[in-house]
């Protein structure tokens, strides 16, 4: 295992996320679509599904797709991420720079697959909110424990998660791919109950990496990318995801 396959797998798994993540959003708001008006709980399915096909794509890396995971496992007291991948600065920074480039591939294509919408009439916050994240209350310190919190379930279930078929706890292992399917539940999840002030980024790379193909692209009638927000789902997420590592680096046994 070398840093550049981790490079490989981080990217191609964060760009599937995207493409059916911001997939799902553009769906549900977007006019003249088939899922136009579907609903939030549907965007909380369609990125849990994006989440599972991710995971299952980035197999060699342990499919992390989120700084904030790759943050909490470090600060878990891990030492590897995968065989033969210790937890350092090279390859946490392999980790974080491929899930940046990752996403922003995978908004690029969920772009080039509903062009004509984006060409269309639509509010430009409805064009934003297919790349990032926005609140319904503006309000940047409350907005950041939201996403905290959020981040927070996430990466302390899924270390719990890891210690399913250890030698310590003695619990049955071999789930394969069912593994990756407890994950998108657990994003279902968060969504359904913890979604709503912030629209649950709960991930550095989901929100920054694609806020950056909204500035860039040929968009018409895009407006702002609301860079006034862009650093709470930024911070909320990296904050959640550390204090998760160490928490669990107390409270769940090895």
């Amino acid at each position: 295992m070398t840093l550049g396959t981790i490079f490989l797998s981080e990217t191609c798994g964060t760009a599937i996320l995207l493409l059916l993540g911001a997939g799902v959003v553009a769906n549900n708001i977007l006019p003249k679509n088939k899922g136009n008006g579907t609903g939030f709980l549907m965007v909380n399915w369609g990125w849990g599904i994006a989440v599972f096909a991710g995971v299952l794509v980035a197999y060699k890396s342990g499919g992390h797709l989120n700084p904030a995971v790759t943050l909490g496992v470090a600060a878990s007291g891990a030492k590897e991420f995968v065989p033969g991948i210790p937890v350092d600065a090279a390859s946490i920074f392999t980790y974080i720079g491929a899930q940046m480039l990752g996403a922003f591939i995978g908004a690029v294509l969920a772009w080039l697959a509903y062009k004509k919408q984006f060409d269309g009439d639509a509010p430009d916050g409805f064009k934003l909110g297919v790349f990032s994240t926005g609140p319904e209350v503006r309000s940047y310190g409350w907005n950041v424990v939201t996403e905290a919190l959020g981040t927070f379930v996430l990466v302390f279930v899924v270390l719990a998660a890891g210690h399913w078929g250890d030698s310590a706890t003695k619990t049955p292992g071999g789930l394969g791919w069912l593994g990756a399917l407890g994950v998108a539940l657990l994003i279902v999840g968060i969504g359904a109950s913890l979604g709503g002030p912030t629209g649950y980024a709960i991930n550095p790379a989901r929100d920054l990496g694609p806020r950056i193909a909204h500035a860039v692209l040929p968009i018409p009638n895009k407006g702002s990318s609301d860079w006034a927000y862009s650093w709470v789902p930024v911070v909320g997420p990296i904050i959640g995801g550390v204090v998760a590592g160490l928490a669990a680096g107390v409270l769940l046994p090895k």
